[in-house]
Order: C-alpha cells, then sequence, then structure tokens
C-alpha cells in the first residue's frame, strides 16, 4: 500500500507537492477563464513554494537536475508572489502572474511525471532508465499541453483589469 508519513521529510516534501499539484488545477482554470481563485492561488503557492524548498533539504554532494528545476521553480513562484502581493496584478505584472503560475505548475507536473515513471511499476517497465520512448512521449505532451495553457492564460488573464478578483 502507497503511504507517505507526512512526519518525514519525503513524506512532507510528497505531500506538499501533491496539495500543490491538485490546487494547481482551479488555480489555472480560473486563470483560463480571466478571472483570479484568491483561496487556491495562495494554496497553490504557499504549498509549490514550500515544495520546492523543502527540496533542497535532502542531502546532497553535488547539484542535480531536481536542484535545477527547483531554482527555476522558486523564481517563477517568487515572480508570481511578486506579481500577485507586492504588484497586485498592475500593468503587465498580470500578464507576469500568468505566465509564472502555469510555468511553475508545469514544473511540477513535469516532476510529477518523472516521479510516477521511477515509482509505478508498469510505467517503469515502460521506460527504466526514462530515456525510452514512453517517457519522453509522456514529457513532450505535457510540455505541449502546458506552453498552451500558458498562453492562454496569458491572453485572457493578462488582458482582464486588475479589479477582477473573483473566484
Amino acid at each position: 500500500m502507497f503511504v507517505l508519513d507526512p512526519t518525514t521529510l519525503v513524506g512532507f516534501h510528497t505531500w506538499l507537492s501533491l496539495i500543490a499539484i491538485v490546487a494547481g488545477f482551479p488555480m489555472t482554470a480560473a486563470l483560463l477563464k480571466g478571472h483570479l481563485s484568491p483561496r487556491w492561488n495562495g494554496i497553490y503557492l504557499s504549498t509549490a513554494f514550500a515544495c520546492s524548498a523543502t527540496g533542497y533539504a535532502f542531502p546532497f554532494d553535488r547539484v542535480l537536475p531536481s536542484h535545477i528545476v527547483g531554482a527555476v521553480s522558486l523564481v517563477l513562484i517568487v515572480l508570481a508572489g511578486l506579481a500577485l502581493y507586492a504588484f497586485a496584478l498592475r500593468d503587465v505584472w498580470r500578464r507576469i502572474y500568468a505566465i509564472t503560475a502555469v510555468l511553475s505548475f508545469y514544473l511540477l507536473i513535469f516532476v510529477l511525471i518523472a516521479q510516477l515513471f521511477l515509482k509505478v511499476n508498469v510505467l517503469h517497465d515502460m521506460a527504466p532508465t526514462q530515456s525510452e520512448p514512453p517517457f519522453a512521449i509522456a514529457q513532450v505532451l505535457a510540455l505541449i499541453v502546458f506552453l498552451i495553457l500558458t498562453l492562454l492564460a496569458a491572453r485572457r488573464f493578462g488582458a482582464g483589469v486588475a479589479a477582477a478578483r473573483t473566484a
């Protein structure tokens, strides 16, 4: 049975990522409608930030690809937080928010796909080294979907008025 103890670092980190992913869906859906969902945005930004930050608490002796993804994610989440909270989505910051929030969500999905191919036997058997076509296809499809979502969110939410703070 798949059980993650939230009192361990791995469990806590994983639960943060799962909560951020769940919150990312309604957050992105609202942006695609040209709206902001304050509740989901707050949950998403806080858990996504904490997830990326806790990734650096694991022992390591060299920089790994996960550290690079985590650093990019943290930059995107900080920019999204600045756009939302410091600049109140004024002017260009509205579009910056949409782009950075959705791209940071993509990075969580990118890592989720990698973890699924590591941990789920049927997926692992299809791509044991993550260099096989099934893994590449899954990642490319996710990238294409999120590029489209990012463009749509930037257009629909970015074009709206700053006062559109409705769920």
